[in-house]
């Protein structure tokens, strides 16, 4: 009996049977400029030649998944002959979904992984239950856990007690990756070059040159000094999709301070826009959403549950999700959580080596633990009791 794992992300699906490694896929449909009429799904991303003014079709809006037309095809992609040969009749599935899920999500679902795709068993559940999983399975010893999962389409911040979680601790903050870039595109757009069709390459330079300030105010004079002591300005190397495949950032040493570059590169010089945007992670209200950033949001969650458990929260928060990746990220969520946390209580923040697949890495692990049959539902138990028997087994 095999089982599959699907973190099935906003942006990206991490998949993988349990006895594999995970694959980091695209999880929506592309049409690019050139063929207009064909349409690439998820790691077909790859057979586009030019990306530049890529159009996505994203199953996930605002989180939660409400187009189930493009779901379905990059599932039909992912489970057929070409990536996974999902045998379906012998195949047991961890797909994961996010907090506070709508019922009429949970049932389409429930529908396509038992009616149409007729899997022998399912397991529904939350990606941060997951990272808890894997995280109480490293470390033994530990029994309360608080995930803080930064995202395409926002963050959450959930609370774990020997791996249930505590309902009324979870937090959502409405700023996530696609924010991220999309601010990004509207700043280089309104200083320098109209780039808001191009979300692909702008994702790009995102994950290339930005990073969480340590000293906010003190990156921002240096971002605002001339010449070569400003040590925050980079020059970024667009790609031209002929003799550039793929952006980069100009080494400091080639960088050209005065006047223009002799060779025919199309460059976007940033600076303060390297820091600024991740910023909003930690000051959404920067950009006028009135909401915590993530380190209020963490203290606001642990000050809500018993006074107790709080100590052990602070000494095992774990981060996952894309946006951790930004340089700089943990030590400044330390630090300011350091800040506000109380005196006496010590504060420890967990990057794993690889937050993306962190949540998947824990479906692995739960795949094979003995009490694994316990949890899931049959297709049998699906067909005899409806989508009733998956709310009764699905803590959600």
């Amino acid at each position: 009996m095999a089982t599959l794992v699907l973190d099935n992300g906003a942006n990206m699906a991490k998949i993988g049977h349990s006895h594999e490694e995970a694959s980091v896929i695209p999880n929506c449909q592309f049409r690019s400029k050139t063929s207009r009429l064909k349409t690439f799904t998820a790691n077909q991303l790859d057979e586009i030649k030019d990306p530049s003014g890529l159009f996505y079709i994203l199953p996930f809006q605002k989180g939660y998944l409400v187009n189930w037309d493009v779901q379905r095809k990059v599932w039909d992609h992912l489970f057929g002959k070409e990536m996974f040969k999902v045998e379906f009749a012998d195949t047991s599935i961890v797909i994961t979904e996010p907090y506070f899920n709508f019922s009429s999500i949970q049932e389409s679902m429930n529908e396509i992984l038992f009616e149409e795709y007729q899997f022998q068993s399912a397991l529904r559940i939350n990606a941060g239950s997951l990272s808890a999983h894997h995280y109480f399975h490293t470390k033994p010893s530990e029994l309360c856990c608080l995930v803080v999962d930064s995202g395409f389409s926002f963050t959450h911040i959930a609370p774990y007690c020997r791996s249930r979680k505590m309902k009324e601790g979870i937090r959502r903050i409405n700023v996530g990756g696609k924010l991220l870039t999309n601010h990004l595109k509207e700043i280089i757009s309104y200083r320098q070059l109209h780039v808001m069709d191009e979300t692909y390459v702008i994702n790009q330079v995102k994950e290339d040159v930005c990073y969480v300030s340590q000293q906010f105010y003190k990156d921002m004079e240096i971002a605002q000094m001339k010449g070569e002591e400003n040590s925050v300005m980079r020059d970024y190397v667009l790609p031209d999709f002929s003799s550039i495949k793929k952006g980069f950032c100009k080494p400091r040493e080639d960088m050209v301070f005065s006047g223009k570059y002799k060779t025919g590169e199309q460059i976007l010089r940033l600076a303060n826009e390297r820091f600024a945007v991740p910023e909003m992670l930690f000051h959404p209200a920067d950009i006028g959403i009135q909401e915590m950033g993530i380190p209020e949001a963490i203290v606001d969650s642990i000050q809500s549950l018993p006074e107790d458990m709080q100590p052990h929260f602070y000494q095992n928060i774990v981060l996952t999700g894309g946006n951790t990746l930004f340089p700089g990220f943990r030590e400044r969520l330390e630090a300011e959580l350091r800040s506000l946390a109380p005196a006496h209580l010590p504060v420890s923040v967990l990057l794993p080596s690889n937050p993306i697949c962190y949540p998947w890495e824990g479906g692995k692990l739960l795949a094979h633990s003995p009490d694994y049959d316990e949890i899931v539902v049959t297709r049998e138990d699906y067909e005899e009791n409806g989508h009733c028997i998956c709310e009764e087994k699905f803590d959600i």
